[in-house]
C-alpha cells in the first residue's frame, strides 16, 4: 500500500531501513549521467569519487556521502546525498535528492581558444608555427633569441 502511495504521489521509491544504493545506479537516477552503463564506466575509469576515494560501480551510497563526478568535456559535479533513490525520476524530483556544491562554471568569455587558425588559410609558415607554439606555451625546441645562456647557437 505504501508503495502505491509513493508511486501515485510522484515520489521515487526509496530503500527502507537505512539500506544503501549502488553508486552507479544513484548517479543515473538523479541525472548526473545519461545512462546507468555510463555511470558504471565513469566509476571504472576513476571519474567518480565518494568521500574522496575512487569507487567501483557497486559501492554502496548512504545519506550524507559526498559524491564527485567528473565527465569529459563537462565541469566537475560535487554533490551531497540527501535521499537515496533507485529508479530514475524527473529532473525536479531528482534535484531534491542531492545538495549541489559544485563550483560555478567559468564565464564563457574567459575561455578563449589559443592559437586557432582560420579555416582555409593554408599551411602555416615557419613564422606562423613558431608564433603558435609561443602562444600555446610549447618550448624546449632549443634556445630562443632571448636566451641568456652564453652561447650563440648550435
Amino acid at each position: 500500500m505504501a508503495a502505491e502511495n509513493a508511486r501515485s504521489s510522484g515520489t521515487p521509491e526509496t530503500p527502507g531501513g537505512g539500506a544503501g544504493v549502488r553508486v552507479d545506479s544513484w548517479i543515473w537516477a538523479v541525472r548526473l549521467v545519461k545512462t546507468r552503463s555510463a555511470g558504471a564506466a565513469a566509476c571504472k575509469g576513476g571519474h567518480v569519487k565518494v568521500n574522496g576515494t575512487s569507487v567501483k560501480p557497486a559501492h554502496t551510497l548512504h545519506v550524507g556521502d559526498e559524491v564527485r563526478v567528473r565527465r569529459p568535456g563537462d565541469r566537475e559535479r560535487l554533490v551531497i546525498v540527501k535521499r537515496l533513490i533507485r529508479k530514475r525520476v524527473g529532473a525536479p524530483v531528482a534535484v531534491e535528492c542531492y545538495e549541489d556544491n559544485s563550483p560555478p562554471p567559468p564565464p564563457r568569455g574567459a575561455i578563449a581558444p589559443v592559437g586557432v587558425r582560420d579555416r582555409g588559410t593554408g599551411r602555416p609558415t615557419k613564422r606562423d608555427r613558431r608564433e603558435l607554439e609561443r602562444l600555446r606555451g610549447i618550448f624546449g625546441q632549443g634556445p630562443g633569441p632571448d636566451d641568456d645562456s652564453g652561447h650563440d647557437g648550435p
